[in-house]
């Protein structure tokens, strides 16, 4: 099994409705996949240390699960992934980063 956790962070706040919807609208597309074992995604919770942060501010972290390492490779060519991460770039700039491992516990 294999994980990717993704934290977005747009690049200034968005209503938790858009949010809502991207991370749905993310959700649906994974899950169309027939790629990804599970998806969870929840909004970042604001600390005052997030002050202090050194790279950026979470909005969100998603978190996939997969069989292996060939669904994850083939998540980043699927299907609509370039459209949905286009139209909300285009209304919401934002940025990613990414991990990905073998489960943590």
């Amino acid at each position: 099994m294999m994980h990717h956790t993704m934290i977005v962070a747009f690049d200034n706040p968005i209503p938790a409705s858009e949010l809502d919807q991207y991370l749905k609208e993310f959700e649906e597309l994974v899950k169309g996949s027939g790629l990804v074992e599970s998806v969870a995604a929840r909004h970042h919770i604001r600390v005052p240390g997030d002050d202090h942060a050194p790279v950026a501010i979470a909005s969100a972290v998603l978190q996939l699960s997969l069989p292996d390492l060939d669904a994850l490779n083939a998540t980043f060519t699927m299907p609509g992934a370039v459209d949905l991460i286009k139209r909300w770039q285009s209304r919401h700039p934002y940025k990613a980063v990414w991990v990905n491992h073998e489960p943590l516990s």
